[in-house]
């Protein structure tokens, strides 16, 4: 049997309630209190779906009674009805103020008492129902994006583990990215081209930058010392073919902002702001802003770690180095706030 909604029924007068309740009874769950401070306590423990409120009591008035419980986080939501013998707009137009959802007049009249308690009962129904749904809604996609997440995660190790020089360069360069972007945002820069951007998104899709190199021999990978021409053509590769695979992803399983920041991250992180970079040469802001940015936190996590054929440069290093490439390798806006926060990578 479903459970039935709750009516709270508010009146110093005891014919006044025996006859709302003799009219409500039969459909709802009433709850009675003869006094306004009764009327908060019950409403307080017992949160009805609606409140019957008498204006005119002694001591706290129904005017008084809608304020404190609007006051409340619990009770503020409640649909507050007035029931009132006052004639005029005056009373109706202060109850309304205050928040009351609606007002029955005394006498009362059988019909107009269920029809009004009846439209409050199903705004209420309606809306626990939706807010239900969303719940389920949130709590399915809150699981999705850990789907999401842990994927991504163990995508990016397997790149990792084939590839032993780079260490958490993944893990890395996605807290650098969430900070810069942060940064970025905070100063407004590029605010129009990021304005429907989700910053954890970004940064969780961020890890998937390198899957290119799934493809790439582990001689290439694992190669201690420095690269042949035709070794590093062939590692150059790795830039479309990451965007090739996380293509396929997308056709199989459907179009969505994490995926495809994910392929611009991939496809355009070694493109360069002069035109010199690869895959495709593109020059400015020809380069998606996505692999413009990765562009940065790559080559600074790139400096700052240890490779067999290189020891780690200081942070004050990179630094350096990533401002000699401002202008050239690096877009000369997401240069500058990068020096503006820089410390914050290195704590990173």
């Amino acid at each position: 049997m479903d459970k039935k909604n709750t009516v709270l029924v508010v009146d110093d007068e005891s014919a006044n309630i025996i006859a709302l309740t003799g009219i409500l009874n039969p459909d709802y769950e009433i709850f009675v209190a003869k006094n306004g401070l009764d009327a908060i306590m019950v409403a307080k423990e017992d949160l009805p779906d609606v409140i019957l409120l008498d204006v005119l009591m002694p001591e706290m008035d129904g005017y008084e009674v809608i304020a404190e419980l609007k006051k409340t986080e619990a009770t503020k939501s409640i649909p507050v009805i007035f029931i009132t013998g006052l004639d005029g707009s005056n009373a109706e137009k202060k109850g309304l103020t205050l928040g009351a959802a609606d007002y029955i007049p005394k006498p009362f009249i059988t019909d107009i008492v269920k029809l009004r308690v009846r439209n409050q009962v199903s705004l209420v129904n309606h809306m626990r129902a939706l807010n239900e749904k969303t719940e389920a809604l949130l709590e399915r996609t809150e699981k999705l994006l850990r789907l999401q997440n842990s994927m991504m995660s163990v995508l990016a190790n397997m790149v990792e583990n084939r590839d032993k020089l780079t260490g958490k360069h993944a893990e890395q360069t996605s807290k650098n990215m969430k900070v810069l972007l942060n940064a970025m945002t905070k100063r407004g820069v590029y605010a129009d081209e990021m304005s429907n951007w989700n910053i954890d998104v970004m940064v969780s899709s961020s890890r998937l930058h390198d899957i290119g190199k799934i493809v790439v021999s582990d001689v290439i990978l694992n190669k201690p010392g420095k690269l042949t021409k035709g070794e590093y053509s062939d590692m150059q590769k790795r830039a479309l073919e990451g965007e090739a695979i996380i293509g396929s992803i997308i056709t199989e399983s459907g179009d969505d902002e994490f995926m495809q920041n994910a392929k611009l991250c991939a496809g355009s992180h070694h493109e360069k702001w002069d035109g010199s970079g690869y895959p495709r040469g593109l020059k400015g802001t020809d380069i998606p802003l996505h692999g413009r940015v990765m562009a940065l936190v790559d080559v600074y996590d790139a400096l700052v770690s240890e490779r067999p054929y290189k020891p780690p440069f200081t942070h004050e290093r990179a630094v350096e180095i990533i401002t000699e490439g401002k202008g050239n390798h690096f877009d000369p806006q997401i240069v500058d706030v990068f020096l503006d926060i820089h410390e914050l990578f290195e704590a990173e």
